[in-house]
């Protein structure tokens, strides 16, 4: 059974840092491409940030790019996003996400195992 879970989450100050890991069993994760989306309160579920199996590519939605960096390790199964300069809008839900093909994508149906997620805070 897969299993994705977050973790990392909490409240930050404006211009603040935060470090999400996504720790996943019942898989090899070298076969996986993995994203992370985000649900702000009130909003649709969107695409923040994914990575090619090998980490030999990586995507971004424009809002975040140079603020935020995704990583990972399939050595220890996990999956890292780091977020720097964080502002209120950032202010979500985030979530982990498996897509079998190891590609990137920001298609959230792509994707076919997702954790619980972590909530992410930042006050103004």
């Amino acid at each position: 059974q897969v299993q994705l879970v977050e973790s990392g989450g909490g409240l930050v100050e404006v211009g603040g840092s935060l470090r999400l890991s996504c720790a996943a069993s019942g898989l090899t994760l070298s076969s996986y491409g993995m994203g992370w989306f985000r649900q702000a309160p009130g909003k649709e579920r969107e695409f923040v940030a994914a990575i090619r199996w090998n980490s030999h590519g990586t995507y971004y939605t424009d809002s975040v790019k140079g603020r935020f960096a995704i990583s990972r390790d399939n050595a220890k199964n996990t999956v890292y996003l780091q977020m720097n300069s964080l502002k209120p809008d950032d202010t979500a839900v985030y979530y982990c996400a498996a897509r079998p093909s190891g590609s990137t994508s920001s298609v959230e149906y792509e994707y076919d195992s997702w954790g619980q997620g972590t909530q992410v805070a930042v006050s103004s």
